[in-house]
């Protein structure tokens, strides 16, 4: 079969305008404790690359310095055990942003980390873990033996917190489908349809409460695209998303107001950008760093955001970014 693939820059017309910056999020690094068969990182427990101290120190001169971010979003691997968590967690609350750590849950049962619950809900960090279905033989196929269960004691221990009961401790669980194993693809289930379930399901045998359930794509990078191209799926899922292209998403793509950075301290418009290796640049070519913005004192030095072909993931269907749907169409 022949596919024919529309670039993504020719679908939407006209470029795709940055807005003003309000967000960062920030991947501390690709260690991690587990090593997920959909992770588009391709974090692990044998990943050593993490943040520098010099970077460190330019994030929290660039969390300091701008009011306009709003929201500083930590992420990896699991971030919790990459240099810099904790003093970025801290510069961030002292200057008034929220914070968002992505959790696999299961740090908090790694050898050094079993003060992280009582660490999130001391500085109010917003939870947003990583639950990719409420069964356990789904979440075991996706992560692993023995995460299901290591996750619900994750929440409970949250929730004895006041996480999901208070307003000031959010906690928040994402969804992310099965990688495709054949052609029969689909897209992600109703957000908010789906999130009852997680609710029902959870609290009936679990007694766990939560805010908000994310559904999430899984985008064809990192091991989900490894896995595809095994297959002979990649190009075949690839127009599977471009003909469930939604042009309602477009206004409210994550890529237009966040930057995006890496271990390393450069910058691009998405966390998918950042591991496809797609650079943010400026209207004259030139490559952003954090030291770069900070040399220039300003963010919204970006004006287009650099597209690929995956981001018909982000804009199939009800749409998916970091914050999951991004209509309530479905």
């Amino acid at each position: 079969m022949t596919f024919r693939l529309t670039p993504f820059a020719q679908k939407i017309a006209a470029p795709l305008s940055k807005s003003k910056i309000t967000v960062l999020q920030i991947n501390l690094g690709r260690r991690c404790n587990l090593a997920c068969n959909h992770c588009h990182v391709e974090a692990g427990p044998k990943r050593t690359e993490e943040l520098s101290p010099d970077v460190c120190e330019d994030l929290i001169d660039l969390i300091k310095g701008f009011p306009q971010i709003e929201t500083v979003d930590l992420t990896g691997g699991a971030p919790e055990m990459n240099y810099g968590f904790r003093p970025l967690v801290e510069a961030a609350r002292q200057t008034g942003k929220n914070v968002i750590v992505r959790s696999n849950l299961t740090i908090f049962f790694a050898p050094g980390f079993a003060d992280l619950p009582a660490y999130f809900a001391q500085h109010q960090l917003k939870v947003v873990a990583s639950l990719p279905c409420y069964l356990e033989d789904n979440v075991e196929q996706q992560r692993g033996a023995g995460v299901y269960h290591a996750s619900i004691q994750a929440l409970q221990k949250l929730n004895a917190l006041g996480y999901g009961q208070n307003p000031n401790l959010t906690l928040d669980l994402v969804y992310n489908p099965p990688v495709p194993r054949n052609n029969n693809f689909s897209l992600t289930p109703h957000q908010g349809k789906l999130e009852q379930d997680y609710k029902k399901y959870l609290q009936a045998n679990f007694g766990i409460s939560f805010n908000h359930l994310f559904t999430i794509t899984n985008l064809p990078i990192g091991r989900t695209k490894t896995y595809l191209q095994g297959k002979d799926l990649y190009l075949p899922y690839l127009q599977f998303l471009a003909e469930y292209y939604n042009p309602g998403t477009l206004p409210h793509l994550m890529c237009r107001n966040e930057l995006s950075v890496d271990y390393l301290g450069n910058v691009y418009d998405c966390d998918f950008n950042q591991m496809e290796n797609i650079p943010a640049t400026t209207p004259d070519g030139s490559k952003l760093t954090v030291a770069k913005l900070l040399a220039a004192g300003d963010l919204d030095l970006i004006k287009e955001v650099k597209t690929a072909a995956y981001c018909y993931g982000c804009t199939a269907g009800s749409g998916s970014s970091c914050g999951g749907a991004l209509t309530i169409d479905n």
